[in-house]
């Protein structure tokens, strides 16, 4: 598109490869530092490590994101999410399975769900409670983590049950199916995947006889 006093082209023209360019560049230092966050934790990696291993400047991270801190929140959202989209999690393809099949089914389709945010998430996790001793935003942002995790509990036990959990019984599914355990049992006793998702299911599944007796 071109301006019709000049002919030359408007900046319109070059936004969307701009804007392109743009995702790129910010996908490529998230992937970075996800990575490095992930491997070396808070107070190892620095910003010049990112830029290096991303290919881009320090001064693009800052121009970007303009701290490490916020660099951290946004490698959070999509360790957690699995992507950048904006879309929560709630209102996704993946989610709505929870309402498939019978319940046993829908109980370890939430478990295998819950395990793969865990699986992907949690050594970032980590860092953000490393970095949450020195750093106010990593503070909030891990309060909010545990927020949103007891929220998207209640949300896929309602599709599982096809009614609104009561408010122990989303306690309870919060306390069994958490990151910690999920730790204790793969990493601190060497459980299997597999073993840890049929004794959360089973867990889930006594929780749910128990809530309603």
């Amino acid at each position: 598109m071109s301006d019709p006093a000049t002919g030359k082209a408007t900046s319109n023209y070059h936004s969307p490869l701009r804007a392109r360019q743009a995702a790129e560049t910010r996908r490529s230092v998230v992937d970075a530092a996800l990575e490095l966050f992930a491997a070396q934790g808070w107070a190892a990696t620095s910003l010049p490590a990112i830029a290096s291993r991303a290919g881009v400047s320090v001064d693009t991270i800052y121009s970007t994101f303009g701290t490490k801190s916020a660099l951290l929140m946004a490698v959070v959202d999509v360790a957690i999410v699995g992507d950048d989209a904006a879309d929560p999690m709630a209102e996704r393809d993946d989610f709505a399975l929870f309402a498939k099949g019978r319940r046993p089914e829908r109980l370890r389709t939430g478990v295998r769900y819950t395990m793969d945010v865990y699986l992907r998430s949690l050594p970032i996790i980590a860092t953000l409670r490393e970095a949450a001793a020195s750093d106010e935003a990593a503070r909030a942002r891990l309060a909010q983590y545990d927020d949103d995790r007891r929220n998207l509990i209640a949300a896929g036990m309602e599709l599982i049950l096809g009614r609104a959990p009561s408010e122990d019984l989303t306690d309870a599914i919060w306390a069994l199916l958490s990151p910690e355990v999920y730790r204790y049992l793969l990493e601190g006793r060497g459980w299997s995947s597999a073993q840890a998702e049929d004794w959360f299911v089973a867990m889930a599944a006594a929780a749910i006889a128990a809530a309603r007796g």
